[in-house]
């Protein structure tokens, strides 16, 4: 176990409703961020909340762009 003295720093994020604590670690030269899974789950979360959605067609929409495709195609033979 790490005495006081060593023990490295506690950094708090606050992210609008939960304060998230992480711990940083330097080994070999590289810093890292230890983060409880709990909290690591939150932020994946978040991450994908803020990721656009690909686009979906309707039906309608897709059959006029798969035959747009398929025309495209067939020029490029």
């Amino acid at each position: 176990m790490l005495s006081q003295q060593f023990a490295p720093p506690v950094i708090s994020v606050n992210l609008r409703e939960q304060i998230i604590d992480m711990t940083q670690i330097v080994i070999d030269k590289k810093k890292y961020v230890l983060v409880l899974q709990k909290d690591y789950q939150i932020l994946q979360k978040k991450a994908a909340l803020k990721t656009k959605p690909e686009k979906t067609f309707t039906v309608e929409e897709a059959r006029v762009y798969s035959k747009k495709l398929i025309r495209k195609w067939a020029v490029a033979k």
